[in-house]
């Protein structure tokens, strides 16, 4: 994935368009990123012993990666590249040929 956790990403798609913020979780598996703040759902919860109340409870969901791009020193979105640098594989950005870790 072009993506992982504590990148900065620019969300490409959906009712959050154009919202920057950064990735809480990466999952793999589904090819689906944790975004804060981003894709907010809300969810009805039953009363319990711990939760005696219940209520609506409010929680980011998952996006598809694809649907979200990393952001560079620069502030602008960026595809991701990769160049082999003192024997180390590292993320470079495709439009400012900086390496994505060190403008973290």
């Amino acid at each position: 994935m072009h993506v992982k956790t504590g990148d900065t990403v620019k969300v490409l798609r959906g009712k959050d368009r154009g919202t920057i913020a950064k990735v809480l979780k990466v999952l793999p598996k589904d090819e689906t990123v944790l975004v804060e703040g981003v894709n907010i759902v809300t969810k009805a919860v039953k009363p319990t012993e711990t939760n005696r109340q219940g209520g609506f409870t409010r929680f980011e969901s998952p996006i598809h990666a694809s649907k979200v791009m990393i952001v560079d020193s620069e502030g602008k979105p960026t595809r991701v590249g990769s160049k082999e640098i003192n024997g180390k594989k590292v993320r470079v950005s495709k439009k400012s040929g900086v390496t994505i870790e060190e403008s973290r």
